[in-house]
This record gives structure tokens, sequence and C-alpha cells, in this order.
């Protein structure tokens, strides 16, 4: 593993690619593999800037990733880019097809591009799109981009895992209403009106500008710009990377870079040990003591609160 690292960390695409099908293909709550990846990994890490991008449905999240990488090569930065696709509740499976607006630096050695199947996973992103950046980030990119799954007002997953977060709007996805309904818009660092060659462009920035005016923020908190681009031809991309970049700077200088990985650490630490414990009640959940006192709850014997001290305490 410590040489598949130091390949991957040399730039080797295809040691980047087997450390994240090693992470994607774990056990959710981890497994043997998994925890040796991530104990190879862990001295390397805190490098690259991850920028989220979410958005609903058609607003162009594959097409803005697109240019934003093209932006930043430009710029001389290597750049990583996770894109999340809805897997089937069906079927299971999934079209991972947000890479094929992508195929223009697919030979770009500077840049690696993978998609991953959220799993029926809620909030826009996959379980194992975490431990997915970390091997990202200590393979040494200088951004990794993270393009969520289409996503609704409440999703907000990204913005506990990305160090900025972009969120994407359009005209013709719904009124001032929208604009000012909670969730997905309070999350942003940065708003991106994308297509903004179509009629209505400048009310939805208007719009947004306003219900960022409503916000109740510190004198001294970042100030969410918002901006307007045609993803399509690249027209607004700089200022989007330019946006970018002072807002690293800030998180830096303010302390609240720290503050936000700490943060994420945390996050990532109690949903490991979480699904941890899950895994052993699936055993307990099967127990002939749960039948037993589900029975006595039934009865009126135990109430259910009673019932659950028990069976905790077996």
């Amino acid at each position: 593993m410590s040489d598949l690292v130091a390949r991957a960390r040399g730039g080797e695409p295809r040691a980047v690619a087997r450390l994240v099908s090693y992470v994607e293909n774990a056990p959710v709550g981890g497994g043997e593999r998994l925890r040796e990846v991530m104990a190879a990994l862990a001295p390397h890490g805190g490098h690259a800037h991850i920028v989220g991008l979410t958005g609903a449905p058609g607003v162009g999240k594959s097409t803005t990733t697109s240019a934003l990488v093209r932006e930043l090569r430009a710029a001389g930065r290597t750049v990583a880019v996770l894109a999340v696709d809805p897997s089937s509740p069906f079927s299971g499976g999934a079209l991972l097809g947000d890479r094929i607006r992508m195929t223009d630096h697919a030979t770009d050695p500077g840049v690696f591009i993978r998609s991953m199947a959220s799993r029926g996973h809620l909030g826009g992103l996959a379980w194992s799109a975490p431990q997915a950046l970390r091997v990202l980030d200590a393979a040494g990119f200088d951004v990794v981009l993270v393009e969520t799954v289409g996503v609704g007002q409440s999703e907000v997953e990204i913005a506990g895992l990305a160090d900025t977060t972009v969120v994407l709007l359009a005209p013709g996805m719904g009124d001032g209403i929208q604009a000012a309904k909670a969730g997905i818009l309070e999350i942003g660092d940065l708003y991106v009106v994308n297509k903004a060659d179509r009629e209505g462009a400048s009310k939805v920035q208007r719009d947004l500008r306003g219900m960022l005016r409503l916000a109740d923020r510190p004198a001294e908190s970042w100030a969410p710009p918002v901006l307007a681009a045609v993803a399509q031809s690249g027209k607004g991309m700089a200022e989007v990377v330019a946006a970018l970049d002072e807002h690293r700077e800030w998180l830096r200088s303010s302390g609240t870079l720290d503050v936000r990985r700490t943060r994420r650490a945390r996050a990532e630490v109690e949903a490991i040990a979480v699904e941890t414990l899950r895994a052993r009640w699936t055993t307990v959940g099967a127990a002939d003591d749960l039948d037993a006192l589900a029975a006595e709850v039934v009865k009126g014997v135990r109430d259910p609160y009673a019932a659950a001290d028990t069976l905790l305490a077996e």
C-alpha cells in the first residue's frame, strides 16, 4: 500500500484510480483495506483547495465543471474532478455520464476525472466521497472539484465537505420566491448564474443579491458574490476562478479554513463511528431477544423505551 501511495503522489493516474476504487468498493463503515489506505494517506493531506459545485438538475454543473478545469489548467494548476451521479433506486445502476461533457480533458496529464455513484446516499454525494477526496488531496492536486448529484432545496451535504461551495443557478428555473427559500441557497460561498445569455439572467442575479442582503451576517464574515457566466462558451469563468482564489485567501487569513476542515473531520469520524455501530446493531436486531421484547410491548407488559433500555443493556 505504501508503494501504491507513493506512485499516486508521483502523479501516476492508475495508482490514483486504484486507491479511489479501494475506497469506493469498501463496505459502508470501512474495511481492512480502506483502513490501510487511509492510514497511508493521512500524512499527505491538506494541500488541495476542495471546491463543491451544486445546484438543481439542468443548471449546467458538468459544463461549468469542464469550463473551470479549462480555466484552472490555463493558470498552470493541476485539477481532479469527482463527479457524483445518481444510482437507480430500481436497478441500483448508475449512468456515470457527467464526465461525457469533460472529454476535452481526458488526455491532459494534469487532470484526473472520476465518476462515482451515489448508491442511494442522500444529500447529493456518495458515502465514500470524503475518503475519495482524501485520496485526491494526498495525490497532490492543486484543486479538487466535487460535482454533486442534481439537488433540491434541502440537500446541503456538500457545504460540510468543501472548502468553498459554489451554488449554480440558471434563468427559467423559478421566480423570486425560489431565490428566498432556505437550504440550498444558504450554503453558497459563491453564486453563479449560468446560461447568462438567456432572458431573465439579470433578474435572477437581482433576486439573489436581494436575498443575500436579508441575511444576518457579522461584519467580518465573507460576503458571497453573485456572478454571471456562460459555461458553454467559457464567458465569465475567469471571474469565477478569481472569486474562488479570493475566497480561499479569506479562509486562510480569517482562520476559517482550519475551522471548516476540523468540522469536516469531526463529521467524518462521527459518520464512521455511527456506521460501525449500525453494523453491530444488525446482529443485535436479529436476536430472539428483540422479538420477545416486541411481544411484551404489544401486550402492554413493557413500554417501548423500557424495552429499548433492556435491549441495550443486554
